[in-house]
């Protein structure tokens, strides 16, 4: 059993955080802390500049209370971080001293195909054991 558990979820799909928390359950010893993670892309300046503040700052409220609505009754909190997604995760998964790391995968697309996947990049970098969810 584990004793440390990072879950990193996407901003964008907190409907798929129920799964990943259940996992983390089934898999935790006792006294397990459970992380739940979520990163917010930065974005380019050259972006940023041509859009308004306020919409950066909608999206992220509107996203933070999908995600806290479903971590509700779970007992769990959110970090939600700026910056680049598999960075931060690997960064938080030394942080914690994490022994496992909970993550969900997707359909590539061609981005991945060219960049990589935020999910790839944890499992080709992580210290600790992986468990990917397709």
């Amino acid at each position: 059993m584990f004793k440390s558990i990072l879950v990193p979820v996407a901003p964008d799909h907190p409907e798929r955080l129920e799964e990943q928390l259940a996992i983390a359950r089934a898999l935790a010893g006792d006294d397990a802390r459970i992380a739940v993670l979520s990163v917010v892309e930065t974005v380019p300046l050259y972006v940023a500049a041509e859009v308004p503040t306020v919409v950066f700052e909608r999206a992220e409220d509107e996203t933070r209370a999908a995600l806290e609505k479903a971590l509700d009754g779970t007992g769990l909190a959110l970090e939600v971080v700026h910056g680049h997604a598999p960075t931060v995760i690997l960064d938080k998964m030394r942080e914690m001293a994490a022994d496992l790391v909970i993550i969900r995968s997707h359909k590539p697309g061609l981005s991945d195909w060219v960049m990589g996947s935020t999910a790839g990049r944890v499992v080709r970098h992580a210290s600790c054991s992986v468990h990917v969810i397709r």
